[in-house]
């Protein structure tokens, strides 16, 4: 079939999906192949190398049902562990405009199942599942005028995917990278950053460690930015684009966006929550297994379900990717970020971000 037109390949797909078991042809499939599926993304990994300190770049190799991506967007991928698939979103790194080939950078957690296996145990040649890209932290199809990109810690990864874009498109506008980490080991792409910052004009890059033991960088704040892009209240045309832990964000956004053309940032944890001071048990209704449970108020749906043995899906656990939404039928829920509260019956939620303010019934 791969011989014939990509659409002579579809038609002859739809005639048959009705006579096809996927499961069952990925199993025998696989036997010749193991990317080979009927429709499911997979990836092999091609190729792995330290980052950093503390990081691992994994180039994956994807099958014909991945559809690509635009730089700065994410990917759910995972692995089984332990008996069980595990996934989580990371950003795309980078792209090989040749064959396809993607990167994802990974940045070891404490006590994080699928980080600490995606770093020490996955090597190449392993096959690992993975859904379509998303986002939408991206670049205009023809970026112009100056742009600043934050990044702290591994919120540099979808950021460097857009640093590579923009290179590889001959830099069609300027660009200031700031970057925070704790110390010189912790950076990923230290040394082709700073080849870029001295071979391209339009590049400047600041690398900022917050634990140097000679002269430590201050955190985001009005006077280290002032230092390094002069007053705040004169940026006037900048367009920026952050990635860092939640507060960084909320902390970036607060200078910044006041004083700048736009503002757009995603953070990898969520910001401070808001305080729940009356948390109370409630009880969470699941329709289609017909189980009920007894929660806490104060916990949000999914790490409640999860600590009750349920497995539902999820990705990038910060409300971002969507894989955990599911259809709220009744109850009053809350999301944590926003403090935003939730009445209406039968509304899709993010498990991941919400919480249950009264007893709730779940579409699970």
């Amino acid at each position: 079939m791969s011989s014939l037109a990509p659409e002579r390949v579809g038609l002859l797909r739809r005639l048959a999906k009705p006579l096809v078991d996927p499961a069952v042809f990925d199993f025998w499939l696989g036997h010749l192949n193991r990317t080979w599926t009927w429709e499911r993304p997979l990836a092999r990994v091609v190729e792995r190398r330290a980052e950093s300190s503390d990081a691992v770049t994994l180039v994956l190799k994807p099958n014909r049902h991945w559809r690509g991506f635009r730089p700065g967007q994410h990917l759910n991928i995972g692995a089984e562990i332990k008996g069980r698939l595990v996934t989580r979103s990371y950003s795309l790194t980078d792209v090989s405009r040749r064959d396809g080939r993607i990167a994802i950078t990974v940045k070891r957690v404490a006590g994080g199942l699928l980080s600490n296996h995606l770093c020490e145990q996955v090597q190449v040649g392993d096959v690992l599942p993975l859904d379509q890209a998303y986002g939408e932290m991206c670049l205009p199809a023809k970026p112009q005028g100056d742009w600043l990109f934050l990044a702290a810690g591994s919120g540099i990864t979808p950021l460097m995917g857009l640093t590579r874009s923009l290179v590889a498109d001959g830099m069609p506008a300027s660009l200031t990278l700031i970057y925070w980490a704790q110390t010189a080991e912790q950076l990923c792409f230290a040394k082709e950053l700073q080849a870029l910052a001295d071979r391209e004009p339009r590049f400047k890059l600041h690398l900022q460690l917050t634990q140097d033991p000679v002269a430590p960088a201050s955190r985001i704040g009005v006077a280290p930015l002032e230092v390094l892009l002069g007053p705040l209240d004169q940026l006037g045309a900048l367009q920026v684009l952050g990635c860092g832990p939640g507060g960084f964000v909320e902390t970036a956004r607060q200078l910044l966006r006041p004083h700048v053309q736009s503002f757009q940032a995603e953070a990898f944890s969520p910001a401070a929550p808001i305080n729940v001071d009356n948390a109370h048990q409630v009880t969470v209704q699941l329709r289609r297994s017909g189980r009920s449970l007894t929660i806490s108020s104060g916990d949000t749906l999914l790490s409640a379900l999860e600590a009750q043995g349920l497995r539902p899906p999820s990705g990038c656990r910060m409300g971002i990717c969507h894989s955990c939404v599911c259809t709220k039928h009744e109850g009053l829920a809350q999301n944590i970020d926003t403090g935003e509260r939730d009445h209406e019956p039968n509304s899709a939620l993010r498990l991941c971000v919400s919480r249950a303010c009264s007893d709730i019934s779940l579409d699970l």
